[in-house]
Formats: C-alpha cells, structure tokens, sequence
C-alpha cells in the first residue's frame, strides 16, 4: 500500500474519538478510537486538556496498529490529514498558550443572558453552545481572565493548532462560533463590529478578530503538519512531517459531507440519542429562536433543527418488554425485539389510533420546555395495540423535529431529499418511512451512513489533496465519492402523511399536558 495515497480522518466526539483511513477510492481501510466522558466540574461540562491529548493520541496509536496489523508496515505519512470535533463551546488561550480557564463544552447552558442580548443586536439567532456566546457571557460576568486572552478556538481548531501552528477553521465550525455572511462566507463584518462596540466600555486589548482562528473553505490549504505536531500526535516518532492538512471543522459538516447532504436542497438528519435536522439552503430564513443557522464546509447556508430527546424514551419501553419476554420463559434479546416491534410499528393505524406520547428526558427548547417528563397518554376509545403503541413512540421521536421543520416550510424552504443516519434507522425501511411521513419528502440512507463524522472529515482530507481546479465540493462528493454509493430510498404514502399530520396536530395541541406533568411531577 502506498500511504501518501491515503487520506486520515480525526473527529473528536462527545463520547468517542475515531480515526478512519481512506484509500483513493474513497473506502475505509483502517481505524482506532478511543472511548471518553465529559466531566461535571464547578457546574460547567468539560473535558481535561490532558484527556483531549491523552485521548488523540491513543486513538492515533490504535489506528497505527490497526495498519501493521492489516498491512504489515508502519504507518510513517499519510496523503493528507483533516480533523474535526464537536461543535461550539470555549476554548481559551493566552499568548504563551496556556489555557486560561476549563474547556466550556457545547453541553453547558450557562449563557442565556449573551445569547439573548446577542441575537437581539445581531438580528440573529444565536444559541447558548455558540462560541460567541460563551465569550460575551464572560464579558458580561467580568472575568477575570479576558484582558490575557490571545486565541479563542473549538476543539478541532485548537488541535488542529497543535499539529500545524496555523489559527484557522473552516466554514461550517465557524458558523457556529460566529454568524457567517452569506455574501462573503466569511465572518459577517457588521456584526463583527457591533460586537466590539458592545465590549469597547471593557478595554480590553483585542478585538474580536484578533482572538478568532481564520475562517477557510473546504479544499483550502490549511498548512502543513510540523515536527512538533507529528510528535504530538505520535509520540513514538514514526510519524513523519509536512503532510498537509484541511480546513479543522465541526460534527455537523462532517455529517453533511459523510451523507453528501452539502447540496441546496438536500438535507440530513440524524437521529439517535438526540437529534436534528440540517437542510442546505438558498436563502437565509426569517430569525427563528427554534433555527440555527450554520454552513456546509464551503459555506453555503445550512438551517438546522436541533431536538435534545429522540430515541432514549423507545429504548426505555424496549427495555421494559425484554424484561416482560424474560419473565415469562421468552427470549427477550434487545437485538431482536428493536427490528421486531420496529416492523410491527409499521402496522399501526397512520395517526397511532388516539396514541399520544411525549419522549421528552430533558427539556426541550424546539417545544420550549425547560425539564422533562417521559409521558404516554390514550383516549379511553383509543385502538391500544402494540402496533399502535410502538409507532406512536417512533413518532414521538421525531415530533419535536417536525414543530421545527414547519417553521422552514413556512419560510419557504425547498427540500429534495432527505438522507437519514444513525440508531433510528438501523431497521431497514422502517425509520426511513416514519420519518418521509413526517416531513413529506424521500429518505435515503446510504450504505456509508453508519461511517459517520471521521469518515466525512476523511473525504474533506481527500477533497484538499485530490480535487481538480475548479471543481466544487459538491460536484466532487456527486462524481467521485457517492456516484456508485449504494443506498435504499422510502417515500410514505398520501395516507401515512396525513397521519403523522393528524397525530402530530394533537401533540402541538396536548403540549400542555406534558408541561403540566413537569410542573407537579417533582
């Protein structure tokens, strides 16, 4: 194998870090990860810098094993690197880079005071996670620490720091440090400047674009991988210098590239534990406080949908009957039941026949509730059937998203298609057909879906060495990644989208029972 012929992938998630090789042909061909948890300390959700070194480089030493192990050779270079994370948060730095206060991940909800003032100035949305936020937040509290402050960055443009000494981010985790414009993809230069204006009374010697990485597109080039960043990433020293990276981005990019959602007009949605919506867009929507507005790596508009409970309340009821099947002497193997009582849901009547259910485990800002209740109410002639029962909790997964993507029809947003990855699709056609009837559109899911983010920041890696002149990330992703890309596309019929409207309707108008149960449900 020749490893310049290969492009590396990194992405820093919330709960693993994975590394994915590519070869030209754009197929994963090795991998490592490592497993890690963010940590509750003083009140603020964080990751120890020594566990975000500690955690990289053990995920790059179980991907260099995985190469000697299939191909019997040292992986010594690579074609290019790219790196990504999870989104937004706060990480701080002063000259000498020594980090001025904990890393503030996406997770804290601390900034509700600087989001409100912010999208208030700005005419723009801007949301708790947002890196902004975070650092008006702290203006605002006068900390201490802001007069040192010499480089604010994410988690993939701080590593990707360590491994070439450039301060730059590409569009789409830029977008969600600072409202981009639409014009320029850059930085929006006036709310750039309303910004300083509202910290001038502090002082401070900066302003913000002295302390904000350089935003890039996709295919840029984003330096070069220096000793000291090859000894950071492989401390045993086989790694070698000068391989070239790309732009460092967010989870929500990779996502988008990974499913080749990048397009206007086409769309992804992830659903798992949480989930949400990115549609590629042609204009910019009215402001909304339930629609983020981000960026695809080459910085075309993304509007996103973003639902804290998606399919945590269906593993609890799944759960529930493995325990019933074992007491009775029947095999209750979760790995069984889920595509069973998944096919058995797309039996159910297509409005759940008078089935409500709410999956909210924590609050939900799409429906504005600040706290959680898991609820399941009926009416006394509902048709209570387990076909009923289990497509109710497969629509209650999605009700939430379906309140913010009405905001989007609304607002005159076109959607061609849709593709689909994560948990609630692992039964083949079932969670695809659920959610067209939600949304009215054709799902697909890809074969490549269950690669996920390291997989789409490998293809960016691969977009920076590979592309011709001219050619956009778009047409790259079309032609040479997904021309031949096996995937499976559902379209739900005129009756299964009457029926989610029918059900959903209800669950907009029954809202106030779920919040009822939070305000006398201790």
């Amino acid at each position: 194998m020749e490893l310049k012929n290969t492009v590396l992938g990194i992405e820093l998630g919330s709960t693993r870090i994975k590394a994915v090789l590519l070869d030209e042909q754009h197929l994963p061909i090795a991998s490592g990860s490592f497993d890690w948890e963010n940590q509750l300390a003083d009140g603020v959700w964080t990751y120890p810098l020594e566990l975000i070194h500690e955690g990289l480089q053990a995920c790059y030493a179980d991907l260099a094993r995985d190469v000697r192990e299939k191909f019997a050779m040292p992986l010594t270079t690579v074609g290019a690197i790219g790196i990504s994370a999870m989104m937004h948060g706060y990480l701080v730095f002063d000259r000498e880079m020594n980090l001025l206060v904990p890393f503030r991940t996406w997770r804290n909800t601390i900034t509700g005071e600087a989001a409100g003032i912010l999208s208030k100035e700005f005419s723009f949305n801007i949301p708790q996670r947002w890196s902004i936020a975070h650092l008006y937040q702290a203006v605002l509290n006068d900390e201490p620490h802001l007069p040192q402050l010499d480089f604010l960055a994410t988690l993939s443009s701080y590593i990707h720091y360590r491994l070439t000494g450039q301060r730059v981010v590409g569009a789409d985790e830029a977008s969600g440090m600072f409202p981009l414009d639409n014009e320029t993809k850059d930085f929006d230069a006036a709310k750039v400047a309303r910004f300083n204006e509202l910290i001038a009374p502090k002082g401070y010697p900066w302003t913000l674009l002295d302390v904000m990485p350089q935003r890039l597109l996709a295919g840029e080039a984003a330096g070069f991988l220096t000793e000291a960043g090859a000894r950071f990433l492989d401390p045993t020293g086989t790694l070698q210098a000068g391989i070239p990276l790309c732009p460092p981005e967010g989870d929500a990019g990779t996502g988008m590239v990974a499913t080749n959602s990048v397009r206007v007009g086409i769309g992804t949605v992830s659903a798992g534990t949480s989930g949400f919506s990115n549609i590629t867009v042609d204009h910019m929507p009215g402001v909304h406080e339930e629609i983020d507005m981000i960026a695809t790596p080459a910085g075309q508009p993304v509007a996103m949908a973003h639902i804290n409970n998606c399919t945590s309340d269906i593993n609890a009821w799944v759960d529930l009957l493995s325990q019933f099947a074992y007491a009775i002497g029947a095999d209750g193997d979760k790995s069984k039941l889920f595509p069973l009582l998944f096919k058995l849901a797309l039996e159910g009547d297509p409005d759940c026949g008078g089935l409500l259910s709410y999956n909210y485990f924590s609050g939900e800002h799409l429906t504005h509730m600040t706290e959680g209740r898991p609820l399941f109410a009926r009416t006394p002639d509902a048709k209570f059937t387990l076909a009923n029962f289990m497509r109710a909790h497969l629509y209650s997964a999605l009700g939430s998203l379906k309140l913010g993507m009405r905001i989007l029809e609304q607002e005159n947003v076109k959607i061609d298609k849709l593709y689909g990855h994560g948990g609630f699709f692992k039964t083949p056609g079932v969670g695809q057909r659920i959610l067209s009837a939600a949304l009215a559109t054709p799902v697909s899911v890809m074969e490549t879906a269950g690669e996920g983010g390291p997989y789409g920041m490998a293809l960016l890696a691969a977009y920076r060495l590979w592309k011709e002149a001219g050619e956009t990330l778009e047409d790259y992703l079309d032609n040479k990644v997904f021309a031949n890309a096996k995937s499976t596309t559902v379209m739900a019929t005129e009756a299964e989208i009457a029926g989610f409207n029918a059900w959903v309707d209800q669950y907009e108008k029954s809202l106030p029972v779920e919040r009822a149960a939070v305000e006398t449900m201790a």
